[in-house]
């Protein structure tokens, strides 16, 4: 059985074919602001496969679109869905649906890696922070801007902000620098802040993982850190895996 797995974020997507041990090959990535996206997506496709497993928070349009190139590829197609309770993570929201299962994925993912608890930090259009106790329970999480929204949505306040550049300092002595100082010095003083609490709140420091396509710009200042670049497709992984073990995937649509 040929199996690929799709994680489709706010920025770009990442892609993967998955081995029969269910492991993961290489990964790609595609900015899908870019022109041309579906067809540099098509060409990233096997001719014909089995099956392919889809995990969005990507706007309705853009998911449709996907969908429509995968269903040229592939006999079956898979969506996860946020679930209250799976692999033995158990999610704290009221209404499980409104949790993007991306993070959905990444505590599935840390879950899988062993004895918590873990605090998840997700980098790329927003910041995302997810707490999982040692039992696998969400405890909750935060969503903030990510250091590269913030430039942005300066720029857009005021043009003459730029969106990129500079170095981070403690003190800067030029703009460049105090921008790049100031929003990634907040992207990570609300990871600290969150580990603080979290170690009060469970008695025990929490492992930090950290992923997303801005994550590596911040683990200089959190050397703790645990990169893990493709933690949602690992937990998109444990989700396929579930529903071929069962043969019937939560939700599947066929070509």
């Amino acid at each position: 059985m040929s199996q690929w797995l799709f994680d489709l974020g706010n920025s770009r997507l990442k892609c993967a074919p998955l081995d029969a041990a269910g492991e993961l090959g290489e990964v790609r990535a595609l900015g899908h602001d870019e022109s041309a996206f579906v067809e540099r997506l098509r060409e990233c496709l096997p001719d014909r496969a089995d099956s392919a497993c889809l995990a969005s928070v990507a706007s309705p349009a853009l998911t449709a679109a996907v969908l429509d190139a995968l269903v040229s590829r592939f006999r079956r197609i898979s969506i996860a869905r946020t679930q209250r309770r799976f692999a033995g993570v158990r999610i704290a929201y009221a209404e499980p649906a409104k949790l993007g299962v991306d993070r959905f994925l990444a505590l599935l993912a840390a879950r899988a890696r062993g004895a918590g608890p873990w605090l998840v930090a997700g980098v790329g259009t927003a910041l995302t922070v997810d707490l999982l106790d040692a039992d696998g329970n969400h405890r909750g999480g935060r969503i903030a801007p990510s250091p590269r929204l913030m430039r942005e949505a300066l720029q857009r306040a005021a043009a003459q902000l730029p969106a990129q550049g500079g170095d981070y300092v403690e003190f800067a002595a030029d703009t460049a620098d105090a921008l790049a100082s100031g929003c990634d010095g907040a992207a990570v003083a609300l990871v600290e802040r969150s580990l603080r609490l979290a170690r009060e709140e469970l008695g025990a420091a929490p492992r930090l993982l950290l992923h997303g396509g801005g994550g590596e710009a911040l683990r200089a200042w959190l050397p703790q850190a645990e990169p893990a670049p493709s933690l949602v497709l690992q937990g998109l992984a444990i989700w396929a895996r579930a529903g071929r073990d069962r043969s019937d995937p939560p939700s599947t649509r066929s070509p």
